[in-house]
Order: C-alpha cells, then sequence, then structure tokens
C-alpha cells in the first residue's frame, strides 16, 4: 500500500475527521492518482471517502453497497442512527436544517457570514470555508420554538450532550455551532426538498410570535424560504 494511503486511512480511523486544509486531505481532494489509490483501499474494506465541497472537514462511510451486509446480518435491519433515540434524530435533523441551509445558501452566493447579503460582487469571489459562512443557532431559542417537541428541557439537552459528543455539533455557550460532521453525514441533495417542502414545511413557513420573536431572531432570519 502506498505509505501515504495507509497514513491516512488510518488518522481518519483514528480521529473520525480530518481538515480539509490537512496535508494528505488537501493531496487526495487534488491528486487523481493518489485519490483513486485511496479509493482502491478504501472499497476493499467495504469505505468510502465522505468529502463535500461545502464542508470543512472529510471522514470514512459505509459503502452504499455494503449497508445491507452490515445492517441486515440480524433479523431487524439495524438501523445506522449511532445510538441516537428517535427524538435524537429529530432534533439532528432540525440543528441541520437550521444551521447547515442557510450556510449553504451563503456558500452558493460566495457570502461570508457577516458580509453584506446584497453585495453585487459576491459571486466573483471563492466559495467561502464553511467556519466564514456558517452561523450557530441560540440554545435558548432552539429551546423556544422547539422543546416542546422534542422532549422538553431534559431530553433536549441529553441530545445535544449526545450530538455534540459524536462530532455533529459544538456547544459554545448559548451558542450551538456546526460540527465537523454535521454537513457530511447528512445528505443535502436528498433532505433539503423533503424538509423543507416537507418534514418541516410548516416550521420553515410560519411566523414567530411576538413573545419569542427576539430569541429566535436567528432562527428566524436564517432560514431559507421554500419556493
Amino acid at each position: 500500500m502506498n505509505d501515504d494511503s495507509q497514513i491516512l486511512i488510518a488518522r481518519l480511523l483514528a480521529h473520525q475527521t480530518l481538515a480539509r486544509e490537512d496535508k494528505l486531505v488537501k493531496r487526495a481532494l487534488s491528486d487523481e492518482v493518489f485519490r483513486a489509490d485511496l479509493d482502491t483501499r478504501l472499497a476493499a474494506c467495504g469505505l468510502k471517502l465522505l468529502d463535500n465541497v461545502y464542508a470543512d472537514h472529510v471522514a470514512l462511510a459505509l459503502a452504499r453497497e455494503v449497508e445491507p451486509k452490515v445492517f441486515g446480518a440480524r433479523e431487524v435491519w439495524q438501523n445506522n442512527n449511532m445510538g441516537l433515540a428517535r427524538d435524537g434524530v429529530a432534533l439532528l435533523v432540525v440543528l441541520w436544517s437550521l444551521i447547515v441551509l442557510p450556510k449553504r445558501e451563503r456558500q452558493e452566493s460566495h457570502q461570508e457570514a457577516a458580509e453584506d447579503q446584497d453585495d453585487m460582487f459576491g459571486k466573483d469571489k471563492p466559495l467561502p470555508r464553511a467556519a466564514g459562512a456558517s452561523v450557530g443557532i441560540s440554545y435558548r431559542a432552539l429551546l423556544a420554538d422547539f422543546g416542546d417537541k422534542l422532549g422538553k428541557k431534559t431530553r433536549l439537552d441529553m441530545n445535544l450532550g449526545q450530538l455534540n459528543k459524536l462530532g455533529f455539533i459544538e456547544r459554545r455557550g448559548d451558542q450551538i455551532v456546526e460540527g465537523p460532521l454535521l454537513d457530511l453525514m447528512m445528505d443535502t441533495d436528498v433532505l433539503r426538498e423533503r424538509v423543507v417542502n416537507g418534514a418541516l414545511a410548516d416550521i420553515f413557513k410560519r411566523d414567530i410570535s411576538p413573545q419569542t420573536h427576539e430569541e429566535s431572531n436567528v432562527i428566524a432570519l436564517d432560514i431559507p424560504q421554500p419556493q
């Protein structure tokens, strides 16, 4: 095995994620020969490299073709939910919707989070990194808007702790921000339409009540409206 391929795979297995700025990761994303060797080695183990130009990290995942043999080995399909309960999965989808979808809108418009959204020259700029385009949401706003639907404060806090431990989010005081896995482990192309016009359509279209508007300001402003 190519030594660098071996080292990169071992580091991804050991650390779960690596930054796109990592020397070997950058090589995997730019060197076709090196990437082909890496993909071949991973495929031999039923794995693939998760790479998303909108995310600041890469990770490993099961190849689609081996999922039935891994999760369907027993009588009951073993759902790959990383140990999350149903309300934990629901919270993950809500956080992904409120953090990643607005970030994608900014990145596709080549806008940093702190920039003027009406900048006419924005699309001439390089695609901003996730760290510069991603905006967190307030814990108090999340609790006010979704607490009753997601098990109230005790369950919400427990699931947030688990999502933080798994690498989907990070807690910074009152702010909940994007973790390295949030934009890697969710299939945006599939989920965006289902979330905006389906599962969370009522949340995306509703008006924020006056008594919660101030606390929900981050959520209300950053949700892209469905067409």
